[in-house]
C-alpha cells in the first residue's frame, strides 16, 4: 500500500499539532443529518458553532499504549464523578500512555447518556490540557445501530474534545445485512465523520460480527479510516493487516496507518508481527507495566519482554475474567479510588472484592516497582 501523506499518525509529526479541517464531501453529508432542529442543542454551540465553521486540532497518533478510560459514578446517587475521571487521565497521562480512550466498554458508554458522553469527553481532554498533555490524542468510541447516529457521535465527540472516533459495526440487524452492508456502513460514517476513525473489531460485543483482514484492508484505502483496533484476538488477521497496510510500528512509520491489539495480554505478540500497538482496559491499573512492554521490545530486550508480558497476561486474565466490576474493584482496593459500575451491573460482594485483589497482585507490585 503507497504511503498516505494525508495521514496525520506517524509518529514523525507525533510533537505537532495539525490542523484538520472535514472534506467537502464530509460537510455536505453533515449538514444534512444536521439541518433537522431536532439535533439543534444550546449546549453545543459552547465547544462550536458548526462543522464547517470549526477549526479542530487533530493531535497525531503514535505507536504505544492507549487506555480506554473507566467512568466513574458517586456511589450514592450513580451521577458521573468528573472530578475523578480527570485525576485519573492525568494519572495515566503521566505514566507516559500514547493516549486515552473515552466511552469503551470500560468506559460504560452503553450506561450514559448523550450528554454524559460528551461530557466525560470534554472533562478528559479539559484534565489533560490543564495538566500539561496538550499533545496526547483521545479517542472516542462512537459505534451505534445506526448510520446516522454514529456520525451523531462523531460529530458529539469532536466537539467535545475528541481527534479520533473508534467504531464498531452495527449489529442487531446482523441477519438483515448483505455482504456489502458493512462496507457500506463504515465507507459512509468516514465520509460523513468530521473526524477520522479507526475500525473497532470485538465480535463479542456486536453479536459474533467479526470484520475479515480483506474488509479491513479495502477499508484502509479510504483517506479519513487511519487504524484499527482487533479485540479478536487474532494476532494473524493482524499481522496480515499490518503488512497490506504497511502499519506504523514502534520502529518503522511505515503508511501512518495504526494496527492496534485489543488486549494487553497480546502486546508482544502484537508487535512481533508488525502491530503499532495496543488499546488495552489493563492501562487503568497498570499503565507502566503495559508500556514497559513496549519498550523492552523496541530496545531488543526480547527475553525480557518475554517475561514481563507473562506477568501482563496474567494481570490481564484477572481483568477479561472480572469485566468492569473487577477493574473498579482493584482500582478501589489499590488506588483508592474506583467506585461501582451502575445498575445493573452487580456490586462485588467482600469474598468477590478478594478474589479480584488477588488477581491483580502480582501486576500491581510489578507496576508500583516501576515508580
Amino acid at each position: 500500500m503507497a504511503r498516505r501523506s494525508h495521514n496525520p499518525s506517524p509518529r514523525s509529526t507525533f510533537h505537532q499539532d495539525l490542523p484538520f479541517h472535514p472534506t467537502a464531501r464530509s460537510h455536505s453529508i453533515v449538514e444534512s443529518i444536521y439541518s433537522q432542529s431536532q439535533y439543534s442543542e444550546s449546549s453545543d454551540s459552547t465547544a462550536a458553532s458548526s462543522i464547517d465553521d470549526a477549526h479542530h486540532t487533530l493531535r497525531s497518533l503514535r505507536p504505544g499504549v492507549y487506555v480506554p478510560t473507566v467512568t466513574f459514578f458517586h456511589a450514592d446517587t450513580e451521577d458521573v464523578d468528573l472530578e475523578t475521571i480527570g485525576k485519573h487521565a492525568v494519572r495515566l497521562a503521566k505514566a507516559g500512555v500514547a493516549g486515552l480512550t473515552t466511552q469503551g466498554s470500560n468506559g460504560e458508554a452503553v450506561h450514559l447518556t448523550h450528554q454524559e458522553r460528551k461530557l466525560v469527553t470534554k472533562t478528559t481532554r479539559n484534565a489533560l490540557d490543564n495538566a500539561g498533555f496538550h499533545h496526547l490524542p483521545v479517542m472516542v468510541g462512537c459505534g451505534s445501530q445506526s448510520t446516522r447516529e454514529t456520525v451523531e457521535l462523531c460529530r458529539e465527540a469532536m466537539t467535545s474534545g475528541g481527534g479520533y472516533a473508534l467504531v464498531l459495526p452495527p449489529s442487531y440487524y446482523k441477519a438483515m445485512y448483505k455482504a456489502e452492508s458493512l462496507v457500506e456502513f463504515f465507507e459512509e460514517v468516514a465520509d460523513a465523520s468530521p473526524i477520522p476513525i479507526l475500525i473497532y473489531n470485538y465480535p463479542g460485543a456486536v453479536s459474533g460480527i467479526d470484520i475479515d483482514s480483506d474488509v479491513i484492508t479495502k477499508l484502509a484505502k479510504h483517506p479519513n479510516i487511519v487504524g484499527c483496533k482487533l479485540t479478536c484476538g487474532n494476532t494473524g488477521k493482524l499481522g496480515r493487516i499490518a503488512s497490506a497496510v504497511d502499519a506504523v510500528s514502534p520502529s518503522t512509520d511505515g503508511s501512518g496507518f495504526m494496527c492496534m491489539g485489543g488486549s494487553a495480554d497480546f502486546t508482544l505478540q502484537t508487535l512481533v508481527v508488525g502491530g503499532s500497538g495496543v488499546v488495552c482496559g489493563l492501562g487503568n491499573i497498570a499503565p507502566k507495566a503495559c508500556i514497559k512492554v513496549i519498550d523492552l521490545y523496541k530496545t531488543g530486550q526480547l527475553d525480557e519482554a518475554k517475561k514481563l508480558q507473562a506477568v501482563v497476561a496474567r494481570g490481564d486474565w484477572a481483568a477479561i475474567s472480572g469485566g468492569i466490576v473487577g477493574t473498579k474493584s482493584a482500582l478501589q482496593t489499590f488506588y483508592g479510588y474506583g467506585g461501582f459500575a451502575r445498575k445493573p451491573l452487580p456490586r462485588p460482594s467482600q469474598q468477590e472484592t478478594a478474589k479480584y485483589a488477588s488477581g491483580f497482585k502480582e501486576l500491581v507490585e510489578l507496576e508500583k516497582s516501576l515508580s
